[in-house]
């Protein structure tokens, strides 16, 4: 190791790359952060403390092994680093984009007290842009084309993690999905000031060219049924996602201008693909000139109060019920909303959503936090005679998702799932109650990070792989 350009945090502070200004940022799309030149690249990484515990690989789900990459990106090792960066993770490109890693990798560095952490996520899109860029990302080519398939329902990142580790061991791969697009949240969830869509499109791809089949604008269970599937394939792999938006129960909720929040990202980013939408073009999902307030503290209610700000809206505000050190979502996100102009009301809830036909505000509750519940967060409280209203003309609710009813959908009853309406799964194997149809990503753990959706589409590859060979070496006895 060229210990000589490692452990320059005391002398070389942290830096993000260039940021554009907010009042620019907030006119347009595109991404807010630019890209490390090799230099600022190769200095931020050098920060690197080269610690014997590495606290940010133990923190990031899919144990990328960070102080590696981070040594060979300071060593001008770029190559190198990339095949490091990639053993563990299919999209760094995605996730160096999209991960909080102020909670993740960034938020567990040693030198974060009192030196600031280093700039992990920015570094690992530097190093996977600078590979794209000079040709080292390679479709798969497998060693051996094996006869055996697997049907993986869903092409957001659990899917396509899953698909792409299983063709690297040689099965035929089909992904079905339904939308016309892979990438599910990726492309139709998360902006394009997040993450541009044509990384998503770029490494979908680069999947197809290693021969995975897609198969877009596919229903399970409507153009085609599980047990059709189960029938085709060897394996079936359930990696939907969730979609379903968890419902607010209060006065006024069917006033016309309330809006669950994929609903309206998904209009916004089809437009920004191109796409004919309708509800949007007629102003119905178009925050243009409106009054809009988001209710919750997610990352998913930051997406959509820094999409209104670009479509235009008049005012923006977010009301979340607890305080900003107890919001889930990332606190980066949060000052880039509020640099761009988003006012936050804490401590705040929803009590009644008032209009006559359509809604022209949100009667609100003060709260206080409380005792901490069973999860160790405090409880909001409601504050006696505290209602106040916000004035809006648009209302997004992003309180979460909930998984469909997948047995109903697919038309297979027989599927278990969990009181919360989860798959049912055997953790060891990852299979469900059927056999050889397993299950991984957030359909199984519930709503997550797209980075834990990774973890789980890998290890599912990884026991469908176990249960294929299992399977193939009792066909070759029963020949024998």
């Amino acid at each position: 190791m060229t210990t000589d350009r490692m452990l320059k945090f005391v002398g070389t502070a942290k830096r993000m790359p260039t940021k554009r200004p907010a009042e620019e940022r907030a006119t347009d799309f595109g991404e807010i952060y630019e890209e490390f030149d090799a230099a600022g690249a190769q200095q931020q990484a050098g920060r690197c403390s080269q610690c014997g515990v590495p606290f940010c690989q133990v923190h990031c789900p899919l144990h990328n092994n960070i102080p590696d990459w981070l040594m060979l990106t300071a060593e001008g090792r770029l190559e190198e680093a990339y095949e490091v960066s990639s053993a563990t993770n299919n999209f760094p490109e995605i996730c160096g984009r999209i991960c909080p890693q102020d909670r993740l990798c960034e938020g567990n560095c040693v030198i974060e007290k009192g030196f600031e952490s280093v700039t992990i996520g920015s570094v690992e899109k530097y190093i996977t842009e600078t590979a794209f860029a000079n040709g080292w990302v390679k479709p798969v080519v497998p060693p051996r084309e094996r006869e055996q398939s697997v049907a993986v329902i869903g092409g957001g990142p659990a899917g396509l993690a899953a698909a792409e580790q299983l063709r690297k061991r040689g099965y035929q791969v089909h992904v079905y999905d339904r939308y016309d697009r892979m990438g599910g949240l990726l492309i139709y969830g998360i902006p394009n000031f997040k993450l541009e869509k044509e990384v998503v499109e770029r490494r979908s791809a680069l999947l197809a060219d290693g021969g995975v089949v897609y198969h877009p604008n596919t229903d399970i269970g409507t153009t085609v049924s599980l047990d059709d599937l189960r029938a085709r394939h060897d394996a079936v792999l359930i990696a939907t996602g969730v979609y379903k938006a968890r419902d607010i129960k209060c006065p006024g909720v069917g006033l016309d201008g309330i809006f669950p929040a994929l609903d309206y990202l998904t209009a916004s980013n089809r437009k920004g693909l191109g796409d004919d939408v309708p509800a949007f073009d007629d102003g119905t999902l178009n925050a243009n000139g409106k009054r809009v307030v988001v209710i919750g503290g997610g990352d998913t209610a930051m997406d959509c109060v820094r999409t209104a700000v670009r479509q235009g809206a008049a005012s923006v505000a977010c009301l979340y019920r607890r305080d900003r050190a107890n919001m889930p979502g990332s606190q980066r996100e949060v000052a880039n909303a509020e640099d761009e102009g988003v006012d936050f009301q804490w401590l705040s809830a929803p009590e009644a959503f008032v209009g006559d036909g359509r809604v022209t505000g949100v009667r609100c509750q003060r709260i206080r936090l409380g005792v901490p519940d069973a999860t160790g967060r405090q409880t909001p409280q409601v504050i006696e005679d505290s209602s106040y209203v916000v004035d809006c003309d648009m209302a997004i609710t992003a309180l979460g998702f909930d998984p469909e009813d997948l047995p109903a959908l697919f038309g297979v009853k027989e599927l278990e799932v969990s009181r919360w309406g989860t798959v049912r799964i055997d953790f060891r194997t990852m299979m469900t109650n059927l056999d050889g149809v397993f299950a991984a990503g957030d359909i199984v753990r519930g709503a997550s990070l797209v980075v834990w959706a990774v973890r789980d589409g890998r290890d599912a590859a990884d026991r469908i792989h176990d249960y294929l060979s299992a399977k193939a070496a009792g066909d070759a006895r029963d020949a024998a």
